[in-house]
């Protein structure tokens, strides 16, 4: 078994809000699809700050966070944005790493879209018994 990877198209939320109000062409709104490393011990996602720039994605906050190693630091968080696999988005906000690293997916953005990892397979996909349409738990 390996690491998993995939494709995520990311949308910048507010340059789609004012393309729907007609304040900005369609063709403009910011978005694009990145590699990024499916990583459920990740809660939130993670890009990076050559993507943050590129999308033009505002910092909303900034966070204490803990990395894979266990070292504290705080990031940028921005957004929104929306996250896309495949016909399954979620909207959401992403922890921005330095410089060019490795872009993360994780739990939240998961769980929202009802995807599982398939370790053995290395893929993400739909939860297996709900196909076609996202199942979302409340509890």
């Amino acid at each position: 078994m390996g690491l998993v990877f995939a494709d995520i198209e990311i949308t910048n939320l507010e340059d789609a809000i004012l393309a729907k109000a007609g304040h900005l062409p369609a063709e403009k709104i910011r978005r694009l699809t990145t590699r990024m490393l499916v990583d459920s011990g990740a809660i939130m996602m993670a890009i990076n700050e050559d993507i943050q720039a590129q999308m033009g994605l505002p910092v909303t906050e900034r966070m204490m966070v803990q990395l894979a190693d266990g070292t504290p630091t705080e990031l940028d968080v921005v957004g929104p944005l929306e996250a896309r696999f495949g016909d399954r988005t979620s909207m959401l906000t992403a922890l921005v790493l330095p410089g060019n690293a490795e872009p993360l997916f994780g739990a939240i953005p998961m769980e929202y879209m009802d995807l599982i990892v398939d370790p053995a397979k290395q893929t993400l996909g739909p939860h297996p018994s709900r196909p076609i349409r996202p199942v979302v738990s409340l509890k």
